[in-house]
This record gives C-alpha cells, sequence and structure tokens, in this order.
C-alpha cells in the first residue's frame, strides 16, 4: 500500500485524476480498482502482491485480515478477491479511507470495513485477533517497528502471518521474541518479508 511520504496538502487536480491497478488473482481477477492521485501513494507492485499472496495461498481462504496502512487499498481488497473471511482496513486520510469505502461498495462486498485512524491508536483499541495483518507503510517512516512491537504485545491469532514492506536498503524490523521469518524477497528498491507468530502475547 505504502506511500513514501504524507502530506495533507494535496491540490484538487491531484486529488481528482485516479490512479488504476489490476486485482491479480481470485473472483475478482482482472477488475480494475482505482486509488486516488495523492502525492508518495504507491501500492505494492504487481509482482510483489502476485508473489505475497503465493505465499500465502494456504492461508488466505477463511482468514480475518487487517490492512494497516491500507493507502489504495490493493493488499486487502486482492485478500477478499482469494478468499479471505474479512478485512479490516485501516488508512488515516479521509479522502484516501472513504474511496477504499467506495471502493468496496462497488465490489459489492461486504467483507470489508474501513477505519479512518492512526495506525498505532487503533491498535490501542484493536480487539479482534488478526491471522493475517498486512505493514506497508510509508517508506520515510520509522514506524513500522513500532507497530510491530505493538502487534507483539496481542491483537494476532495464534500462528498468525504478518506482512512487512519496507525499501530494500533497510534492515528488516527486529522480530520479537516468539516470531521468525518465513519468507523474504526483493524487488528492485522494495524489500519484502513474510514473518509468523509462533506464539503471541494476550
Amino acid at each position: 500500500m505504502a506511500r513514501t511520504s504524507r502530506t495533507r496538502a494535496s491540490s484538487a487536480s491531484e486529488r481528482s485524476t485516479p490512479n488504476r491497478l489490476r486485482i491479480i488473482g481470485g473472483r475478482w481477477r482482472a477488475v480494475p480498482i482505482t486509488f486516488p492521485s495523492v502525492a508518495g501513494l504507491r501500492p505494492s507492485p504487481d509482482r510483489v502482491r502476485e508473489t505475497l499472496f503465493n505465499w500465502l495461498q494456504q492461508s488466505i481462504v477463511g482468514a480475518r485480515c487487517l490492512d494497516l496502512f491500507a493507502g489504495s487499498g490493493a493488499l486487502g481488497i486482492e485478500a477478499l478477491s482469494r478468499g479471505a473471511a474479512h478485512v479490516t482496513f485501516v488508512e488515516r486520510e479521509p479522502h484516501v479511507g472513504q474511496h477504499i469505502r467506495e471502493t468496496l461498495a462497488r465490489l459489492r462486498t461486504q467483507d470489508g470495513e474501513v477505519h479512518i485512524a492512526d495506525a498505532l491508536r487503533f491498535l490501542d483499541g484493536a480487539a479482534v485477533p488478526y491471522d493475517i495483518v498486512f505493514l506497508d507503510p510509508p517508506f520515510a517512516s520509522d514506524v513500522l517497528q513500532q507497530v510491530v512491537d505493538r502487534l507483539a504485545q496481542g491483537g494476532l491469532a495464534s500462528e498468525a502471518y504478518i506482512y512487512l514492506e519496507a525499501p530494500s536498503e533497510r534492515p528488516l524490523p527486529a522480530l520479537p521474541q516468539g516470531w521468525s521469518l518465513h519468507r523474504s524477497k526483493r524487488a528492485g528498491q522494495v524489500g519484502y518479508y513474510l514473518a509468523r507468530a509462533t506464539s503471541t502475547a494476550r
């Protein structure tokens, strides 16, 4: 999802010009979705999403997912397309979150809900144990380690998967005790990883 930087000041022309991507697999395969043209908003590349969901193909059906830095909504919508039971989208920019709501309505699904909220504040109130969490924060941000540490305190189901995406030159955040690195790969300037929480705090 993420964006290289977040700015609230976007011109009217930026907001009115949509960008497009296509869902890669599942019931909405090849269906185009749009997302606002906001400075720095950067959906995960197609080949990254394809690899990620190949990694998750045995676990995605029926999963409860959290797309914590939703942006375009591509990761969460791809999860729904491939059979996830429910996806919670969290996006702090109101007009971007509203666009995800409109996309879900257009896809005629009620299996996704959108929260306009800061990621860490949302986690403070999260009670649902998630099976899969997507973490693709702004590349210019240093919030990824904070989010990983917060998730280690609770909110994950047993054997949950946590996807992390970051600049390839930046080291992977330190994984909490009880987490293990399941998969990792690079694609150009993107480093992406799949961790598993083999034990979780309650």
